[in-house]
């Protein structure tokens, strides 16, 4: 044989690689088409070599109770929410004249809670409000106006806890609560660290809310709800920014604002248990679906999405460890 044609048949063939996310059939690649491409190659006079992707890795390794530990400036381990916080007992007159300045020739635009000339009287068009429909105000902070009969009638429609929330850029007057179902927030470190975060240990917060009835604070009073996936596991870096977050987390619980009662965007199920708005990652040891590390971005993300809430650092004066 010439040298050539030799040194060809004796060189090793390099195998192409096809990779595939999934050989048990549970993802988009189907093993029936991985097996199908595999086939054609093969009938092309190509060898193939199929490999498995990561592999989901959704908890840590066993954890014995004697490695769990107390986080350092946080005071115990558990918190729990078991009935919605007081009302404040004002009326949401009462409430508006803290946070309006009445407007007596308001601008030549639309209200955008009726979509009304603020000039016009309001279009709102519920029950008897004690407010004149063509008075207009403006907010103190955002400056943003209003009719007054709209503002009387979306703070009613809300969870009437004394806050009120711009409609147009959502700054927050007062303190926000929300209509979170009583359960336990359980938090702690564990001996192992995340992907990107190999420098430190692991916090790890366990929520866990049972199913029940809803009361008057939700979407369908005394209808019962469900609660799926509970306990959930979270997990977030025992960096200094890590247990910020952790920090701002435990507000948000007390202030009922992690999880709320509604549709479910994966199932479509209604009254059940569902989060709100305040991402969370529950993958330990990988990102295949978008909630685990490494993520350079997730504590700033989340940080940001704290802060729509009117959680911010200054609210840690606020409230008690």
């Amino acid at each position: 044989l010439p040298p050539a044609l030799m040194w060809s048949l004796l060189a090793p063939r390099r195998v192409p690689t096809v990779p595939v996310k999934n050989l048990t059939g549970s993802s988009p690649v189907n093993p029936a088409l991985a097996g199908i491409t595999g086939i054609l190659m093969s009938a092309a006079g190509l060898p193939v070599c199929l490999t498995r992707p990561p592999k989901l890795v959704l908890y840590p390794p066993p954890v014995s109770k004697s490695e769990i530990q107390s986080i350092p400036g946080i005071s115990h381990t558990c918190r729990k929410t078991t009935k919605k916080q007081a009302k404040k007992g004002k009326t949401p007159e009462e409430v508006l004249k803290k946070y309006l300045e009445k407007v007596r020739h308001p601008p030549d635009e639309d209200c955008t809670i009726c979509m009304e000339r603020l000039s016009a009287p309001s279009g709102y068009k519920g029950p008897q409000l004690a407010v004149k429909s063509d008075l207009a105000g403006k907010l103190v902070k955002c400056g943003h106006v209003f009719h007054l009969h709209c503002l009387v009638a979306m703070y009613n429609n809300g969870n009437k806890d004394g806050s009120l929330q711009c409609p147009t850029c959502k700054t927050i007057y007062g303190v926000k609560t929300g209509t979170q179902p009583p359960g336990k927030m359980e938090y702690h470190i564990i001996p192992h660290a995340l992907p990107g975060h190999s420098d430190c240990k692991t916090i790890r917060i366990i929520y866990n809310i049972p199913p029940g009835v809803q009361g008057p604070e939700h979407p369908n009073p005394g209808k019962s709800f469900t609660a799926r996936g509970f306990p959930r596991h979270c997990y977030l870096p025992d960096s200094e920014k890590g247990r910020k977050v952790l920090k701002l987390l435990l507000v948000a619980w007390d202030r009922r604002l992690v999880f709320a009662i509604g549709t479910s965007s994966t199932t479509g199920e209604s009254d059940t248990v569902i989060w709100n708005e305040i991402h969370h990652k529950t993958e330990f040891g990988s990102n295949l679906t978008g909630h685990g590390y490494p993520d350079i971005n997730y504590l700033d993300n989340v940080l940001a999405e704290l802060a729509a809430q009117g959680i911010t650092e200054e609210s840690l004066a606020q409230e008690k460890d």
